[in-house]
């Protein structure tokens, strides 16, 4: 038997997964009833190429103290991804790891992402129109808060807790391609990447031009 398919045959017994043959999904802590883990496998095999999860060596999925203390509901630590089990849906899940995969492959690309400083420009320079549209409003903000381009966990809560993700959707639609994309220089990649391969990359294309054309280009790169 060959080994690739005799670690698929033992994965199945054990009601673990693989993806794209060499990523191993190991189950800690069970999905929701009816959940299918098959589905979302397929779905990120389908949309997600194989090379952008070369430096992925596992997916664990579980209660982890990591994602509670940050109350996130995952994270790309040391070459693994870990996810909560308490899913809402197969599709919350597939945009969960797509969205790790994307900080996965900003480490491994991070001179080509990143070095002439296109998304930087492109990104602050959104930030700073995102500014004056909160000041137009009457929120009281720092200029200096909002040209660091570095996640800071105080100006996350002040989108999210403070101004709101019901009125930051208004205030950045066509600035931003979700809400969340204007927390930090990395989650405006991550972003632009889950978008741009789950939902419309064009619309990535319009809005955020330097994203797409660095996530195009190692989507579609030489290996």
């Amino acid at each position: 038997m060959k080994t690739v398919d005799y670690i698929e045959k033992s994965l199945r017994e054990t009601k673990e997964k693989i993806l794209h043959k060499s990523v191993i999904i190991y189950i800690k802590d069970p999905l929701p009833e009816d959940f299918d883990l098959d589905y979302v496998v397929s779905q990120i095999q389908k949309t997600v190429p194989e090379h952008l999860t070369y430096e992925i060596d596992s997916i664990f999925v579980g209660q982890f103290d990591s994602l509670k203390d940050r109350e996130l509901d995952a994270l790309y630590q040391d070459g693994a991804i870990y996810t909560t089990n308490e899913q809402q849906s197969e599709d919350d899940m597939i945009d969960d790891i797509i969205h790790e995969i994307s900080h996965a492959n900003e480490e491994t690309y991070a001179a080509l992402i990143y070095a002439d400083g296109k998304i930087e420009n492109e990104f602050l320079g959104k930030r700073k129109k995102l500014l004056d549209i909160l000041k137009s409003e009457g929120y009281n903000v720092s200029i200096d808060t909002f040209m660091n381009a570095e996640y800071s966990r105080d100006f996350d809560m002040f989108l999210y807790k403070e101004v709101g993700y019901e009125k930051l959707t208004m205030f950045t639609m066509g600035l931003f391609v979700s809400p969340y994309g204007a927390t930090s220089l990395r989650e405006y990649f991550a972003n632009g990447f889950e978008h741009y391969f789950l939902h419309d990359s064009n619309y990535v294309k319009v809005v955020s031009p330097a994203v797409y054309e660095k996530v195009d280009g190692i989507t579609f790169m030489e290996i």
